[in-house]
């Protein structure tokens, strides 16, 4: 794991080394066991390396390769290593020593811009062809590793962060008011529908699953990876087949995920995703005679649940459920008393380098970071990914498309399991699938008003960018009074890049803050290809959604938890209760920003204020996912990070 950094002077003048010395400097704040860079005439090319997997101890990056004159910097860890040496040709006594970024390199000689169709992993690197004088580099299909670049008409440069790349003369903090907008309009957490946009006018990203070449002073830009383009359906012979391929391609995930010299770390809630994760992973680092250390998250100490019956605040009773199932588990339960998502506001600005709506885990999501540190772990894994891959199978949906492709018998048959699994009437669960099936012939869209999200955007401002009619035009529904089917919403998930930016932004640079390296294998390329092609009977079938997850891991999780299906947890319900202490500090900064002439050039007071009259008297626990609240603190961010960003200018 590492940050990487250049300079490509296109007019082929040289490079100023302090030019890539002040880049280089800014990274210092990241902790490394090594920092190195290759400058040569119009390239500078730099590396701040964190050693996380075995191969990469001691590597030598940037990497020149003098025969061929390519110079790599690469931020990656390939899981795919076995199939690019067969296909590579490595020799056997080299594929032990081999580090990931000399891989990467072989593979570009051996498939030019090609290449990362091959690679499996979270990546983002730069080949500068020092011969042809071209630079090539790509980043994963869903952007786990962060790739920032600026380019005027005599420099390209690129960094792992943004920040180093204001230390370039004539590189200014100028807002992108288009990417502001977008994320003041869109009311769910992604932040823009530009996934090559930043908070920066003169900072672009790459996007995930695209691939970047610049040569003679153009830049171009190539899509590589499209997961919806293969429909091809797996066809196997019964459930126990598709049981044993789901095991098969998921120990796979999680196993590549485990290559580390350090210790190994993973989130664990109450739930199948991350249980599975930890399972998996706990019997693989058995057979290494290594122990799994589990980080979860409980809420503070005189918290009362207000949650609904079907949802768990605290899901401390299914997690221990799992510890003592799967053994070979270090468990820790962490509530971070001293801390909640207005603590947090800052820290997370500093680190994201950009505004978040995602506040409500803050505190204690980079809270596991530091403790993942202490404990010198090197990979931390997550099952963020798992509610579209592993654990898919949402049985309302499904059993709609029953209904509109009259499959009465297998529809009324699994009526009659579903109804018992979960203890709710079989008339009740029709009713439901019903409106699924036909929502405006029964009523699902009937009430008086339609609801609509508050709009915290300043109408002048959003009239200005024309933000509404570009959202309109990619299907966003910035009111969020449409009803997209489960299969609508997964569709978008893994055919939009722009939805997964956030994760991979926070994964990589807390990563690279705590140095260590935060891993999905629910999100691994060839487990969500995989569950993409099983048909969709698999994922509900006998009355169970979620199918075919809990009935893979029938010896690895305990049914406490593997058929739970009365319950789910929900993680941050306690965050107003830990505000209580700020809270007159947390409106007296609200009703400052509502009066602060900057702000409304942006957000809408009227909305703001309004807001605040409802929520100012009382620190209702029950706010934690009121829309009111949700704005403000939102708003909020916004506005530390432009006071911040305006300050700066």
């Amino acid at each position: 794991m590492s940050a990487i950094a250049g300079i490509i002077h296109l007019t082929k003048e040289p490079v100023p080394f302090e030019h890539g010395r002040n880049i280089m400097k800014e990274l210092e704040k990241f902790p490394a066991d090594d920092i190195q860079v290759w400058h040569k005439h119009n390239a500078f090319i730099g590396n701040h390396a964190q050693w996380i997997t075995p191969e990469s101890v001691g590597e030598q990056q940037p990497f020149y390769d003098s025969e061929r004159q390519c110079v790599i910097t690469a931020d990656a860890i390939i899981d795919n290593r076995e199939e690019l040496f067969e296909k590579l040709q490595v020799e056997r006594s080299n594929q032990k020593i081999m580090p990931d970024s000399q891989l990467i390199l072989l593979a570009y000689y051996k498939w030019g811009e090609e290449s990362p169709k091959h690679l499996v992993g979270d990546f983002a690197y730069m080949i500068w062809d020092e011969r042809n004088q071209k630079l090539f580099g790509a980043r994963d299909f869903s952007g786990s590793r962060t790739l920032y670049y600026y380019k005027d008409h005599e420099r390209f440069a690129f960094c792992t962060t943004i920040m180093p790349l204001f230390t370039l003369p004539g590189v200014k903090k100028e807002l992108n008011e288009q990417w502001m907008a977008e994320f003041l309009a869109i009311p769910v957490n992604f932040e823009s529908v530009d996934p090559s946009s930043t908070t920066y006018k003169q900072v672009e990203q790459l996007a995930p699953s695209y691939s970047i070449s610049v040569h003679e002073g153009r830049v171009k830009l190539k899509r590589y990876c499209y997961l919806m383009e293969d429909n091809n359906k797996l066809k196997l012979k019964s459930d126990e087949e598709y049981e044993e391929a789901f095991r098969d391609v998921f120990q796979k995930a999680v196993k590549a995920r485990i290559r580390t010299h350090h210790n190994v770390g993973a989130h664990l809630s109450g739930g199948l995703d991350s249980g599975s994760v930890v399972s998996f992973a706990s019997k693989a680092l058995k057979q290494e005679g290594k122990m799994l250390n589990t980080f979860s998250y409980v809420p503070v100490d005189g918290f009362e649940d207000w949650t609904h019956k079907s949802r768990i605040a605290d899901e401390s009773p299914y997690i221990k459920a799992t510890v003592n199932h799967v053994g070979n588990i270090n468990d820790q339960y962490l509530s971070f008393a001293d801390r909640s998502p207005f603590t947090e506001i800052d820290d997370w600005l500093d680190t994201l380098e950009m505004p978040y709506k995602f506040f409500e885990n803050t505190f204690w999501l980079r809270g596991m970071y530091e403790q993942a540190q202490q404990k010198n772990i090197g990979v931390l894994l997550n099952g963020q990914r798992g509610n579209w891959t592993i654990s898919w199978g949402p049985v309302l949906d499904y059993y709609a498309n029953l209904i509109k492709k009259i499959k009465w018998i297998r529809l009324y048959q699994e009526l009659n399991q579903y109804s018992n699994n979960i203890g709710v009437n079989k008339s009740k669960i029709m009713a439901a699938a019903r409106k699924k099936a036909f929502p405006y012939i029964y009523g699902l869209i009937k009430a008086e008003e339609p609801f609509h999200f508050p709009m915290i955007i300043n109408p002048e401002f959003a009239k200005q960018t024309n933000v509404f009619n570009k959202l309109q035009d990619q299907g966003i529904d910035v009111s969020l009074s449409k009803l997209p089917t489960a299969y609508e919403v997964r569709d978008r998930q893994f055919r939009q890049l722009y939805y997964w930016s956030i994760t991979g932004a926070y994964g990589a640079k807390f990563s690279l803050r705590y140095s260590v390296w935060d891993r999905d294998p629910t999100n691994d390329l060839r487990l969500i290809k995989f569950c993409l092609s099983v048909p969709e009977d698999q994922y509900v079938r006998q009355g169970l959604d979620r199918s075919l997850v809990r009935r893979a891991t029938k010896e690895y999780l305990p049914d406490k938890v593997r058929l739970n299906m009365r319950s789910r947890g929900v993680q941050g319900a306690d965050g107003v209760h830990r505000m209580s202490s700020y809270w007159n500090t947390f409106i007296g900064e609200l009703e400052q920003m509502s009066n602060d002439a900057i702000i409304g050039n942006y957000l809408n007071p009227q909305v703001i204020k309004a807001a605040i009259i409802k929520i100012k008297d009382s620190t209702n626990p029950e706010y934690a996912f009121d829309f009111d609240f949700r704005i403000l603190m939102r708003s909020l961010i916004v506005y530390r990070f432009l006071k911040k960003h305006l300050e700066r200018r």
